[in-house]
């Protein structure tokens, strides 16, 4: 009988809950059909994991030690090609056309799996997948244990096949990314900023409602807090790209 490859990793994943040491790691899945190159952003003071970037073939898996009390953020770029010395492009998630991003967060769009961890003393995290800036691929993100009212942050299908056509983003005729409308349009009033910076007078657009309507558990707009950011106590995170359905 064979046995799915996701299905190794999630058994991997025990393994690792299990029986190994103290501390928050974050393991990251590819579950697409192609290679994707994982981006990753520390925020402001922040250790910069990875050197921000690297290659993750179909099916295969990382497992990051995140220290203590870091946040940042996680994406998935598509279609990437670089030389021998990390020089290139990719068709989404794009960081300044480099392997390694260094600081340098994702071109929009891209769906972006957000963090905040806390520490042994005070060990409360954080988390959510956003579509704020876009999206490009499918991506969740859940704890392995924790204990009750751990919930899960995703957008597990791909929003490209019902992009609208004012907000795709193409290489050839494929939809490789759907636009948030801030980045469409470029407003304060549908970025959330200017005037619009405050809970009160930024209210999702009729694309947020559609982004919110196909993905409940992921960000829609800037101030979506209430049915979007989760908590858990959890030592172990998974982060899968193209979660199984």
């Amino acid at each position: 009988m064979l046995i799915s490859p996701y299905l190794v990793h999630i058994l991997l994943c025990i393994f690792l809950f299990l029986f190994c040491t103290d501390g928050t790691q974050v393991i990251l899945v590819n579950n697409c059909k192609e290679s994707i190159w994982p981006g990753i952003l520390g925020g402001a003071g922040q250790t910069t994991l990875k050197d921000g970037g690297f290659h993750l073939n179909s099916g295969e898996q990382i497992v990051l030690d995140v220290p203590e009390k870091w946040s940042g953020r996680i994406w998935g770029r598509q279609n990437c090609h670089f030389d021998e010395n990390g020089k290139g492009k990719c068709d989404t998630g794009d960081c300044g056309s480099q392997l390694q991003c260094r600081g340098m967060g994702g071109e929009p769009p891209a769906t972006v799996v957000e963090m905040t961890l806390g520490s042994s003393t005070s060990p409360l995290h954080f988390y959510d997948v956003s579509l704020v800036d876009g999206f490009n691929l499918p991506v969740s993100m859940k704890p392995v244990g924790g204990g009750v009212g751990c919930g899960i942050a995703e957008c597990e299908v791909d929003l490209n096949i019902c992009c609208p056509s004012a907000l795709e983003v193409k290489s050839g005729e494929k939809v490789v990314g759907c636009k948030s409308a801030c980045l469409a349009i470029q407003s304060p009033k549908y970025c959330c900023t200017g005037e619009y910076a405050n809970p009160k007078t930024c209210k999702p657009t009729v694309f947020a409602h559609l982004f919110k309507a196909i993905c409940p558990k992921a960000y829609s707009y800037a101030f979506d807090d209430a049915s979007s950011l989760y908590t858990c106590r959890a030592s172990r995170y998974l982060v899968t790209f193209c979660p199984p359905k």
